[in-house]
């Protein structure tokens, strides 16, 4: 039997853009503390952006990506609607809001950490199920032949509705949380509509009831596994841990990735240039394991940019890292030997 490939891309989560500010002291920032930062040249943008950017750089036209989601009536939405239309996407379903565009601003201390605020009320903040069932005559075109990204940065309603709907068309379903949302999306019966769930480190370990700092990396994935396939024996779950590489298990074997050697210059959106690695390999049938190595040449490149997007990442330049590490791409993985388009 060929394996299954897929032809459409229909996903949600939130669209915005942000700022990065260097503060000029190593100590945690106070609250009535007024504080010197310097603003860097890097772009910021929301989930549903980056991991639609890439899907759709990565596979070309041949594949119709459909992001689902609300800008504001403001320059930030104008903006980053028309990057995302610019990169080949469909943005049909992306409507205007009353409500301004998503915006984060990124803090960075000295020493590398830091943090984020991110406005609340926001345009991605009234995604709806509304909104995503004007997508149903797309999905119910391509029934059996698609993948639906729920992601977050808008409400777990809006999410829900999109793997319900892509359930009744047989959709491949992808899904990732944010720690908060975790307890809720375990009892709701959620990840019964999810056939691979992606997770950070610090997620997986609020998953296995762990402090992620000081533990076993492989301990903390091991156990978060075994919980998840307690909910779902069914689901595929890819855990990314930085530096320590990936882990992807499709239900029978737990195999590693290592993380790309490279100069980084930023880790932001690395999960989530991970995760649009795993759903272009997927688009090509590549089994999971083989999907993880890829996605972690993906997003090893994506670090090597300042920006939560890098510009300069094309399947030829995944080619030739894959290449360079001895490492070939598999036959219908873009930028193979063998790739038909």
């Amino acid at each position: 039997m060929s394996p299954r490939t897929y032809d459409v891309v229909v996903a949600t989560g939130g669209i915005g853009s942000g700022m990065f500010l260097a503060l000029t002291g190593d100590h945690t920032l106070g609250r009535e503390e007024s504080r010197a930062a310097t603003l860097l040249d890097q772009r910021d943008y929301c989930k549903l952006h980056i991991v639609c950017h890439y899907v759709q750089r990565l596979l070309g036209t041949g594949v119709r990506v459909f992001p689902i989601g609300k800008v504001g009536d403001d320059a930030n939405g104008r903006t980053v609607a028309e990057e995302m239309r610019t990169a080949g996407m469909d943005m049909s379903f992306v409507t205007v809001s009353s409500r301004p565009t998503l915006f984060s601003v990124c803090f960075v201390y000295p020493g590398g950490d830091g943090g984020n605020i991110t406005t609340a009320g926001s345009a991605s903040d009234c995604v709806g199920p509304q909104d995503i069932r004007h997508a149903g005559p797309v999905v119910a075109a391509h029934y059996g032949k698609g993948i639906a990204v729920a992601l977050p940065e808008v409400p777990l309603e809006a999410r829900y509705a999109l793997l319900e709907l892509a359930t009744e068309a047989a959709f491949f379903r992808v899904a990732a949380f944010v720690p908060g949302e975790l307890e809720q999306v375990l009892t709701s019966g959620l990840l019964k509509k999810v056939d691979l769930l992606a997770v950070n480190l610090d997620e997986a370990a609020a998953l296995a009831g762990m402090v992620a700092e000081g533990a076993s990396v492989p301990s903390v994935v091991e156990a978060a596994v075994r919980r998840l396939a307690e909910v779902n024996p069914r689901m595929s779950v890819v855990v990314t841990a930085g530096g320590h590489g990936s882990w992807a298990w499709d239900g029978q074997a737990l195999t590693h990735a290592a993380a790309l050697d490279v100069t980084v210059a930023n880790t932001a959106g690395a999960g989530d240039a991970h995760l649009a690695g795993l759903v272009v390999a997927t688009a090509r049938g590549i089994p999971l394991a083989t999907a993880n190595r890829y996605a972690a040449l993906v997003s090893g490149l994506k670090v090597t940019s300042r920006h939560t997007i890098n510009p300069d990442l094309t399947a030829d330049r995944v080619q030739a890292v894959a290449e360079n590490l001895g490492l070939p791409l598999p036959p219908g993985l873009p930028g193979s030997p063998h790739h038909a388009g």
